[in-house]
């Protein structure tokens, strides 16, 4: 399972690979934004406190449901 953080206004944050390293790549309305190297990084493009991690739950038709919408 992969972390997934979702804040304001369509962006998301998510771990990827580039280059053999990993990046937290941060997207708004689903286009790419930047690949940071760091938490620092990401905060200069997004309030960090406004983010909300994304937990899948089971559904019983084994669907994944969100803690956030």
């Amino acid at each position: 399972m992969s972390s997934r953080w979702v804040g304001p206004d369509g962006y998301e944050i998510e771990p990827a690979r580039r280059g053999g390293r990993q990046v937290l790549r941060i997207r708004h309305h689903g286009r790419l934004v930047a690949d940071c190297l760091s938490v620092e990084e990401v905060a200069r493009h997004v309030d960090l406190a406004d983010l909300c991690e994304v937990i899948p739950f089971p559904g019983r038709n084994g669907d994944a449901r969100t803690a956030a919408r």
